[in-house]
């Protein structure tokens, strides 16, 4: 499933690029949802919320209000991971694309062989973070989340919580299936807590204070837990 948003204020261009978009798409075979925004002001409202829950963003340069320069900066500041695609009618800002790590530059009207090749490089993108990034489904959608973001999982029962640091997410899964997926980085410390050993602050003699929040640290778990928490500290 790739996710992209298309943010241009004429709409005239918009429908030009949403269904190329679907045409390429479709002839890849790739399953898509694509988000529509007239202006940058309404994408950068939107992605505060949502900023897990898209791939790929096309940003028209020339907007009134907040340019497409202007939102792509913080779009970046909010994701390290999300693909950014300028599309303009004048060729005179690509090298400020170099900024904020665009993944491409196309000119108006957009060709369709120029879609196939972001859409290919944008897949490769993709694959290349799979190692950096945890991804899940759940009522709302497919999720992308950088691993660096997480502070810990908390299972209860089949439901997952996962906590980053700005909000938490919830799916449901096995803790043990995560903890054999996500890497070494993150330690097992509990039946129902899986925590990123980044973001221990303190061990404690039955808790282990994670970001501020003191979570239990079982006799099961406690030995390997702290050997393996200072094997990553000392890394």
């Amino acid at each position: 499933m790739l996710r992209i948003a298309i943010c241009d204020d004429e709409k005239k261009a918009r429908f030009s690029l949403y269904t190329g978009l679907e045409r390429v798409l479709e002839n890849m075979e790739i399953e898509y949802v694509i988000y529509e925004f007239p202006s940058g002001g309404k994408l950068i409202n939107w992605y505060e919320k949502h900023s897990d829950e898209v791939d790929l963003v096309f940003l028209d340069i020339e907007m009134p209000g907040p340019d497409g320069m202007e939102v792509a900066k913080k779009l970046r500041k909010k994701s390290s991971i999300l693909q950014i695609v300028f599309i303009t009618s004048y060729p005179d800002y690509v090298f400020d694309g170099y900024l904020v790590d665009a993944r491409g530059y196309l000119l108006k009207p957009v060709r369709e062989k120029d879609l196939i090749n972001i859409i290919n490089r944008t897949l490769a993108k993709i694959l290349q973070n799979e190692n950096d990034v945890f991804t899940f489904k759940n009522m709302k959608g497919i999720f992308r989340i950088p691993k660096i973001d997480i502070l810990y999982f908390q299972s209860e029962g089949r439901k997952i919580n996962c906590i980053t640091r700005d909000k938490t997410y919830i799916f449901y899964e096995k803790l043990n299936n995560i903890e054999k997926s996500i890497g070494p980085v993150f330690l097992r410390i509990h039946q129902s807590y899986l925590i990123n050993s980044k973001y221990v602050d303190q061990a404690r003699a039955e808790s282990l204070v994670v970001n501020g929040k003191e979570l239990p640290i079982s006799r099961q778990y406690r030995k390997t837990a702290l050997l393996e928490l200072g094997r990553n500290l000392l890394n």
